[in-house]
């Protein structure tokens, strides 16, 4: 008899399954079904962490998931205040710091940032530079985890790349695409992540007040990062803007001259999408989602956070009208994200009526601010400096001024409110001015006149401008 193709493969396919349970044993019998069963389920049952783990962990992804798509809202507010023939390079540059920073935070950072995390040892454990592991080697055996180490880890890691992109505003137009990858390799790598170990991690600026069975006293409080990311990034902006130069144009014979966006709707959406983003940023800080005094908190911060924010944009529309004689668009979106950074050190600790408080002043420092780099000179088309760096360091003073949990419980003081803001805004500033004034000596920061003049969509991506050439 003879076998057609297909016969033949399903016999060839019945005796390789044959043989294989064959050379396996054979299938298993009723008696190991029974014995070998309730030991699988003892070993399941002992690796279940529990309905509050699996709802700590999907909250906190979640969170994660909006502050990842922040990243859209900072590319689309960057585009939209800058001219449209450098439209592809900022959008470029959100593309690849978030990749760059993602890569490198998790080759280095992490383990810069977090060398304890997990049961790990204090021992040789330096209070400023601390030295840990790479990626997330020896933390996933931890028994006593609150959460899952890989979305432990996603959720810093999103930080560390906002940290990142608040730059590309503030050298929009001027910087060339292999000068910012050093730079946020740099920053992603090794300056956010060692700052941030100094509050985040259990460093220095944890340790103030009195030692009671191993734990501090008193500490210095950033509740969500307002100088641990968005001062860092600010401060960082202020360093780029200041070695870079204002763009061509930008000043002339010592006078300021507007350079508005080519798409306000652009940046109006970014705006949203920003505050949409930061019920991750500081809600998820909470990092705790299981008890009814944990979502209290969360609520809690989910609301002052809008308060702020709503009074940010206020604040800095009329007093820009004020001082303008028509309202400012512009300054009323910035006052929004003031803020929104305004509030993020202090939204746990802030009662409704003081976010509101926190969010006015957030709204006059960003007109201040801009009015001061305009008298300055020193250019920054977004308003980096005057949003992050500005408003972040408000949002770590206040909680030294205003009246709030923290300083009532004698958790911190005004002065170490104080050493805390300028130790971590100073260290981002003073190291990159420096990395920026290498790169400007290795001639890789600024790109030539003639190309600034052309778009950097033409000169660094050979692509046409976007929309024309305002």
């Amino acid at each position: 008899m003879t076998l057609s193709v297909f016969e033949k493969g399903c016999f060839a396919l019945l005796m390789a399954t044959v043989m294989s349970f064959g050379l396996l044993g054979g299938a298993p019998t009723a008696y190991a079904e029974e014995t070998e069963a309730p030991a699988a389920a003892e070993e399941a049952e002992e690796a279940d962490l529990g309905v509050g783990y699996a709802l700590d962990n999907v909250m906190l992804f979640i969170a994660a998931i909006l502050v990842f798509f922040m990243q859209a809202g900072f590319a689309m507010v960057e585009a939209g205040f800058n001219s449209s023939k450098n439209a592809v390079n900022i959008l470029f540059k959100n593309s690849m710091d978030i990749c760059v920073g993602i890569l490198l935070f998790y080759l280095i950072g992490f383990g810069l940032m977090y060398p304890t995390l997990y049961g790990g040892d204090w021992e040789g454990v330096s209070a400023y530079f601390a030295f840990g592991g790479s990626g997330l080697d020896g933390y996933a055996a931890a028994a006593d985890r609150t959460f899952s180490p890989e979305v432990d880890w996603f959720f810093q890691a999103v930080f560390a790349a906002t940290a990142a992109t608040i730059v590309s505003g503030a050298v929009a137009g001027r910087m060339k695409v292999a000068g910012y990858l050093l730079y946020s390799a740099i920053l992603t790598g090794l300056i956010y992540p060692i700052s941030g170990y100094w509050k985040w991690g259990g460093g220095r600026l944890t340790q103030f007040g009195e030692l009671v069975d191993g734990e501090w006293t008193m500490a210095f409080q950033d509740f969500a990062g307002s100088a641990v990311v968005h001062g860092v990034g600010g401060f960082a902006g202020l360093a780029g803007a200041l070695v870079l130069g204002p763009r061509i144009g930008r000043f002339v014979n010592g006078k300021s001259i507007p350079m508005p966006g080519h798409s306000l709707p652009l940046a109006a959406l970014g705006v949203f999408i920003l505050w949409f983003g930061w019920y991750g940023f500081n809600p998820g800080s909470q990092l705790a989602f299981q008890s009814t005094s944990d979502i209290d908190a969360t609520m809690h911060i989910a609301v002052t956070t809008t308060l702020a924010a709503a009074a940010g944009g206020l604040c800095a529309t009329l007093l820009s009208w004020f001082l303008f004689g028509k309202p400012d668009l512009s300054m009323g979106l910035n006052g929004i994200l003031g803020g929104l950074v305004g509030i993020t050190a202090n939204c746990d600790c802030m009662s409704n009526d003081m976010a509101i408080v926190v969010g006015l002043v957030a709204g006059g420092l960003v007109i201040g601010g801009v009015m001061l780099l305009d008298k300055l000179r020193i250019d920054d088309p977004v308003g980096a400096w005057p949003v992050h760096g500005l408003c972040g360091v408000w949002g770590c003073m206040a909680i030294g001024i205003l009246p709030n949990t923290h300083l009532e419980s004698g958790a911190t003081s005004f002065g170490i409110q104080l050493i805390g803001t300028l130790a971590i805004c100073g260290w981002s500033f003073v190291t990159m001015i420096i990395l920026f004034s290498a790169l400007k000596a290795f001639g890789i920061l600024r790109v030539s006149e003639a190309e600034e003049q052309k778009g950097l969509d033409v000169s660094e991506h050979g692509m046409q401008a976007y929309g024309g050439s305002h």
